[in-house]
């Protein structure tokens, strides 16, 4: 059986944690996760980071922000790798993002349904749901989609 580094390469960690070295360096900037430098001023990453960085990536699949993702981290034990009820007591905290999450998605997903239901497929002309294009005023993106109210008149009429 080989024997197994204390300390990992940031390459290392990327191609085993599936993520880009600035991902890595970015992700130790902003204080998520760790590394020692060697004499030469080489990054070594102990190998709790790895689970770090799952959860890392996990967290932003449940569309957490790194502020929360920080937040969350430093609830787990920095000097080894955490257990399992270390990850069920910061993962309990994320069941009202991800109830949040879904009730945003089943929104979109029924705003979306009525707007594209003309065939116009144009956000940004269509006469019913974004006339004069006002969705303009409101910022960048399909704001009735991102959950703007339209004006009243605006949107397509119930069926």
């Amino acid at each position: 059986m080989p024997v197994l580094e204390s300390r990992l390469t940031i390459g290392e960690l990327a191609r085993r944690a599936g993520v880009a070295t600035s991902a890595l360096r970015y992700y130790e900037q902003v204080g998520l996760i760790v590394s020692e430098r060697t004499a030469g001023g080489q990054r070594r990453y102990a190998r709790a980071m790895l689970r770090r960085v799952a959860f890392i990536r996990a967290a932003q699949q449940v569309g957490l922000t790194l502020d929360e993702v920080g937040a969350s981290l430093a609830r787990l034990p920095a000097e080894r790798a955490p257990n399992k009820a270390d990850w069920n007591s910061v993962s309990h905290t994320w069941v009202a993002r991800i109830d949040d999450r879904i009730a945003e998605l089943e929104g979109l997903r029924d705003r979306l349904t009525g707007c594209v239901g003309c065939g116009c497929l144009s956000l940004r002309t269509c006469r019913l749901y974004n006339p004069g294009d006002t969705a303009a005023t409101h910022g960048a993106g399909a704001r009735w989609l991102l959950g703007d109210t339209p004006p009243d008149g605006a949107g397509i009429a119930a069926e």
